[in-house]
């Protein structure tokens, strides 16, 4: 009904659902061009095929028509604009691309085949990277996915490098932590032993065996801050088995977790052990390195 109701009003919607271009037939503004522009009817014929094969917004198809432009190219522009408008992730292209110069961004990636998205990589990479974006070089490079691909090479080696120095100096607080309170370890007349963690690759190991979460959850940064420290509490007759993982508040001087694996409850025996014989032990010992 839509389509006879145009139709009574501008005939030409007919040569166009003939030609395959009934989505065409229903636009106002290009059916009053069409009844009013000879040669944007010739126009329509002459690129009768790319318009059937392909969507394209309504002002792409007027635009590339005044402009004597190519219409894949025009539509890429016009979906590059509509993005940049609307979208809200593309926070840094709106960092560096004054709302006067997207209009230049939208036909530079479209001749470099590029979009949106692989643009707001690239400058992400190039901030990260601390190259300066007020230069057209690093801006607008001639071979964009070229220096796409390098500067984000760059910035994943940055950040490769960055992380094992912060693994680096994680390991070494742990390290010193670990050593400061190595006197709460306990070895003496026992079915048990109480072992202090080394490192956080000892938390991993620990987590992993007993399938509990001593190895994520932050227990690492709790243990640096000296919030917490993780003991594990071992047979004495096999003390590289992980058996009991213990959680040690220094601020409060108490156990706050002691399972087995799977997060299970140890037997009796275990727990009289880590509350009547460890606990009061460690606590005489944290007074003096207090």
């Amino acid at each position: 009904m839509k389509y006879l109701k145009l139709y009574r009003k501008y005939p030409l919607a007919e040569m166009l659902v003939k030609l395959g271009l009934s989505k065409l037939a229903t636009s106002k503004s290009i059916l009053t061009r069409l009844e009013k522009d000879k040669k944007f009817r010739k126009w329509i014929v002459k690129n009768n095929t790319i318009l059937m094969n392909h969507y394209f917004y309504i002002n792409a198809i007027i635009s590339a028509y005044k402009g004597n432009k190519d219409l894949l190219t025009t539509q890429r522009i016009e979906e590059i604009k509509k993005r940049y408008i609307t979208d809200k992730n593309c926070k840094i292209i709106k960092k560096y691309i004054k709302t006067s110069e997207y209009l230049a961004l939208c036909e530079y990636l479209s001749k470099q085949n590029a979009d949106l998205y692989i643009y707001e990589d690239y400058l992400s990479a190039c901030e990260k990277l601390g190259l300066d974006l007020r230069l057209n070089k690093n801006k607008y490079p001639k071979e964009f996915m070229r220096w796409h691909d390098i500067r984000i090479d760059e910035y994943h080696t940055k950040r490769a490098f960055e992380e094992e120095q912060a693994k680096k100096e994680l390991y070494t607080q742990f390290s010193n932590i670990s050593n400061k309170y190595l006197t709460l370890q306990w070895n003496l007349k026992d079915d048990f032993v109480v072992i202090i963690a080394k490192s956080p690759a000892d938390l991993l190991f620990e987590g992993e065996r007993l399938n509990h979460c001593v190895g994520r959850m932050n227990y690492d940064k709790r243990f640096i801050r000296e919030e917490s420290l993780i003991f594990f509490i071992r047979n004495k007759n096999s003390i590289d088995t992980p058996f009991v993982t213990m959680e040690y508040s220094l601020k409060n001087k108490k156990i706050l977790q002691c399972y087995g694996e799977h997060d299970s409850r140890p037997d009796e025996k275990v727990l009289d052990f880590a509350y009547k014989v460890w606990l009061p032990y460690a606590n005489r010992k944290i007074k003096k390195i207090a």
